[in-house]
């Protein structure tokens, strides 16, 4: 599922915001400083951040900044309340996609969300390969040494989790937050069935177990 990052100090903007990703059918993730939208956006876990510009302690342009220079190219929304175009430019010369200034209108906002996620999968590769596994992103469709392999829809999105995120461990609640929804048991075993059943489709050598930690994808 997609899922945006909402960057804002004033709680009501995070869940008007929220409220209308939810209605796009994406999932919202709501932090209110710099240093906790930074730490989520290098997780690599988002596809899209809308961004306040007057942040406490690490204000928007700085995490932007950051988050360029570690060479993320996560589409990002600035938001400000402060008026003139220096700030405009500041924002698009430090890596802003899109730029909206307060107040805005949520109908108008998400809008643009929308047209930066379309560029972002217009870009995007239609399958993703690692070793003799591929996976057709746009058809999801699974292959091994070019034999096409059955998958259901929740296992090819954990597939797709392993591939997309080769050689980094996974946890399990990591695992059931993009697969399998925040609101899922954490104390389900689930996520072991799943990697079972994947192991016996794929091969079980490609998923490895970390033990006290999660899975990996070597």
């Amino acid at each position: 599922m997609t899922r945006i990052l909402i960057v804002d100090d004033e709680p009501h903007i995070v869940s008007l915001v929220s409220r209308a990703v939810h209605a796009e059918g994406f999932e919202a993730v709501g932090v209110d400083d710099g240093p906790d939208a930074l730490d989520i956006a290098l997780a690599g876990d988002v596809d899209l951040i809308v961004l306040d510009v007057g942040l406490p302690t690490m204000d928007g342009f700085e995490v932007l900044r950051e988050l360029r220079g570690a060479g993320h190219t996560t589409p990002v929304i600035m938001l400000t309340a402060r008026s003139g175009t220096d700030d405009t430019i500041e924002g698009l010369d430090a890596g802003a996609s899109d730029y909206v200034p307060k107040p805005f209108a949520v109908a108008e906002l998400m809008a643009r969300v929308r047209s930066r996620l379309r560029d972002v999968a217009a870009s995007a590769p239609t399958s993703l390969t690692r070793g003799d596994v591929t996976l057709d992103i746009l058809a999801r469709r699974a292959s091994v040494a070019g034999r096409e392999v059955e998958l259901s829809s929740r296992e090819f999105a954990l597939a797709e989790q392993f591939v997309r995120n080769a050689g980094e461990v996974l946890t399990r609640e990591v695992l059931l937050s993009r697969v399998w929804g925040l609101d899922f048991d954490p104390g389900s075993n689930v996520v072991d069935v799943y990697v079972r059943y994947l192991r016996a489709k794929l091969g079980a050598d490609h998923i490895v177990t970390v033990r006290g930690e999660g899975y990996l994808w070597e």
